[in-house]
């Protein structure tokens, strides 16, 4: 797909790629420049680390949606995908 930039030096990023990505909008982004290319990708979450009990647990310091199965299962399979090479 091809976008352009704008005066501005905005991006418009196709449906396609944001949904294949999970990019909405006010969603905070990581841009960083890696030989020669740009990456765009979800900044990390910010957590808290606590103890519960006997286990250690990552506490999201902004409120998030609820994961789905859904989601849980995207990212199962792109791990996978990802172990085997592609």
């Amino acid at each position: 797909m091809i976008s352009t930039i704008d005066s501005a030096g905005r991006l418009v990023i196709p449906k396609e790629v944001r949904r294949q990505a999970g990019l909405e909008p006010g969603m905070p982004l990581e841009v960083r420049v890696r030989e020669g290319r740009i990456e765009i990708e979800p900044a990390p979450l910010e957590v808290r680390i606590e103890k519960r009990g006997r286990v250690v647990v990552a506490v999201p310091k902004a409120p998030t949606k609820a994961l789905t199965a859904d989601a849980v299962e995207q990212t199962r399979r792109a791990l996978r995908r990802e172990r085997r090479g592609g």
